[in-house]
């Protein structure tokens, strides 16, 4: 089952609007994915500047680690996104090391990632998704099928810097391309496929691919039946296998392209009514990018 949603702007008069926007389409796609859902935010980021969002179990006192460490703190329930000048990363990377029970969900100068579980707009709630604004947002619902209803296992997956990925469906080489890219130094949390896709992603991209050239290489790589939606700091792109099994549709209008596992998650977009509305063909690459 699962869900995904995706709205890419192009007119920025409704970036404050974003987060209200995703929160109604991942709502609406909540019996596609009970278990757990999260999404990734592209905001504002201020160049020079890395933002690591992080995730404890319940309590941790991100406030005074901040200030220990002189970075900035947003929190978010059991997330924070702190930030600081990227010429520290290193540094500030080193010292949550002394803290295990954090993970680093994410790190980029705009890219803020959020997952839980429960029902999506439960999730969307818990973290203030409808008042976030930004260019481009990507979510997803799980329903937990192959593995334990977990905040490790929902999506997205991060494997590089302003990179996520959501996933529908299933790889069945998900194993031995782990093992390569491990090999090409990509670092996996979880066992999951789709983490997998985002790495293989994010090395391509490492290796100077632009995101579309990387969904190309994926359509050679990875098999199984799957449905992607990607973000980057600059790019929205979508990819269906050539089988194509995964229920997918797409909108797009002069103000936005907006992708959903099923037209319902569109259905109350503005200007819908109004919108080229398209099933993504098989095999075949879609891209957006704006301006950097």
């Amino acid at each position: 089952m699962c869900g995904i949603a995706g709205l890419f702007l192009k007119n920025a008069r409704l970036e404050p609007e974003l987060g209200r926007l995703l929160s109604g389409m991942l709502g609406v796609l909540t019996d596609r994915g009970p278990d757990s859902a999260g999404f990734a935010i592209y905001g504002q980021g201020a160049p020079g500047h890395r933002k690591l969002t992080l995730r404890a179990k319940g309590g941790f006192a991100y406030q005074a680690l901040a200030a220990g460490l002189g970075v900035a703190c947003v929190e978010h329930d059991d997330h924070a996104v702190i930030s600081f000048p990227t010429a520290r990363e290193a540094e500030v990377r080193a010292a949550l090391a002394k803290h295990p029970e954090i993970t680093i969900v994410a790190a980029g100068e705009r890219m803020e990632l959020f997952k839980g579980t429960g029902l999506p707009a439960d999730v969307a709630k818990r973290f203030g998704l409808a008042s976030m604004s930004g260019s481009h947002a990507i979510g997803h619902t799980r329903m937990a099928t192959e593995s334990a209803i977990t905040t490790e296992g929902a999506h997205p997956f991060s494997t590089g810097a302003d990179q996520c990925l959501v996933h529908n469906g299933s790889l069945s080489n998900h194993n031995d391309v782990r093992r390569t890219l491990m090999r090409e130094g990509i670092e996996f949390a979880t066992q999951n496929d789709t983490e997998v896709a985002a790495g293989f992603l994010s090395y391509q991209l490492r290796e100077g691919k632009k995101l579309d050239e990387a969904l190309h290489n994926a359509l050679d790589k990875l098999d199984g039946f799957y449905t992607f939606v990607v973000g980057t700091e600059n790019g929205f792109g979508v990819l269906r296998d050539p089988v194509a099994c995964k229920p997918a549709v797409m909108a797009e209008t002069d103000d936005y392209v907006a992708f959903g596992s099923e037209y319902r998650a569109l259905a109350d977009l503005p200007g819908i009514e109004s919108a080229k509305l398209f099933e993504p063909e098989p095999g075949q690459v879609y891209f957006w990018e704006r301006a950097a």
